[in-house]
Formats: C-alpha cells, structure tokens, sequence
C-alpha cells in the first residue's frame, strides 16, 4: 500500500514571520504520512531550515541556465534547499500558456537534478459539463509525461479547475472515477508495476472538514493543498486525515 503524501502550495503568500507554521505542522506531523510545503521562492531558503520536512518550489524552469529573466533552474533552486517543485498548476497552464510539452521539460530538468516533482492536470468547468473531463485529463497525463517517469520522484495531481480556489469540491465519485482514469493512462504509458507506484494527489479545496473523504477514496494516495496549508491549524487535520 502506497504512503500518503499530503503536500501543501502556499501559492503567492507567505512571508518570514509566516514560517512559523512550518514549526508547528512540523510538531504534529503524523509519521504514517509523507508532508511536503512548495513556498515562494523567497522563502525555500529559511524554510528548508525550519520546517523539518520537505520544501519545494511553486515552479522551474527548464533550462539549467541562460537568458531568461525572472525564472529559477532546478540547480538554483536545489541550491536555496528546494526538494522538489510543482510542474503544470493550472494556475500556470492557464496564466502563463504553458502547455503539455513546457510541463514535461520542466519535470525531466528536475529529475535531471535528482529533485522530485508535483505533475498537475486538471480540466475547465466547460469540459466537464461537455463530458470531455477524462478524456482532456489523460491526454495532459500522457503528453506532459516526463521521460524516465518512476514513483520515488514523481507523483501527479488531479486538481479540477474549476475546484481551485473557489469552494466547490468533487465528488468522491468524480475523484474514483478521474482517478482511475489517470492510471488507466500511466498503465497505458508505463506499464502495471511502474505505473502502481506513481502516487496520485487529490487537489481542489481540500479542508479539514472534507479530507477524511476524499483521501481514503479509491485511488487518491494524498492531497495538494492550497488555501489550508498557509496555517497549521488548517493543515494539520489534513494531515491527520490522511493518516486516520
């Protein structure tokens, strides 16, 4: 059986005072339950020094280095602490056009610089409504795949557009069905054993008061966090959720 792993995005928040609640999740993590934090890069530094678990960047870029001005490269981030990064949020696909193929650089750069890697998919609330919701997901799976894909690096997450930030979250039965969907696919791409082993995250305004559900649904091994992961308050329940 998979570990859970809960893995929380503070997004554009956070500040030095705010670490704080590293401590504090820290102190509370279950030992049942992998954690993980991508904080502004500003922060990865101090952060790495405080938290006691894992911290990770929001983003990377996929180039080492070069002219690209305002972007950090997996080695620079590695550098300032960063055990991994987030790859494809839609937050990032939507604002910033990246597409499937920008995703699947930016993940083998982080491989290629033995960090590990947070792969997002997820569809808008009109390609649900047209039934298109499994279909646009598993192809952003298999063309944002990263050469090399294994479970000891990378782990995906399903975050529903139209759940991120806004209060409304899938149904237990939409995350089954999407779920099994997305391993069908890394089956389909990699085969049973190597594909069993990759861990898929649930991510969509997750809270303490619907964790217990949707992370002991049928192929959801963790969560993406957003909003609850800025405070240990919020946090920690996840947490023990997942370990419950």
């Amino acid at each position: 059986m998979r570990r859970k792993f809960v893995a929380g995005n503070w997004k554009m928040n956070g500040s030095l005072a705010a670490l704080a609640e590293l401590e504090a999740i820290a102190a509370a993590i279950d030992p049942r339950v992998d954690v993980a934090v991508a904080v502004p890069a500003t922060l990865i530094h101090a952060a790495n020094a405080r938290a006691g678990f894992p911290i990770g960047a929001q983003d990377v870029h996929a180039a080492d280095s070069g002219a690209h001005t305002g972007c950090l490269s997996a080695p620079m981030i590695a550098e300032a602490g960063a055990a991994f990064a987030i790859v494809g949020h839609s937050e990032r696909r939507q604002g910033q056009h990246e597409t499937d193929a920008d995703v699947k650089a930016k993940a083998e750069a982080l491989h290629r610089h033995r960090l590990d890697a947070i792969l997002c998919v997820g569809e808008t609330l009109d390609q649900r409504e047209a039934g298109q919701a499994e279909a646009v997901v598993t192809a952003q799976v298999l063309a944002s795949l990263p050469e090399g894909a294994a479970g000891d690096w990378l782990a995906i997450a399903y975050e529903p557009i139209w759940a991120i930030g806004t209060g409304k979250v899938a149904t237990v039965a939409d995350v089954e069905t999407m779920h099994a969907a997305i391993c069908s696919a890394l089956v389909e791409a990699l085969g049973q054993e190597a594909a069993d082993a990759i861990r898929l995250l649930y991510g969509g305004s997750v809270t303490a008061e619907n964790a217990a559900g949707l992370l002991h649904a049928a192929e959801v091994d963790g969560a993406l966090v957003g909003g609850a992961s800025l405070t240990a308050a919020k946090f920690v329940p996840i947490i023990k959720a997942a370990a419950g």
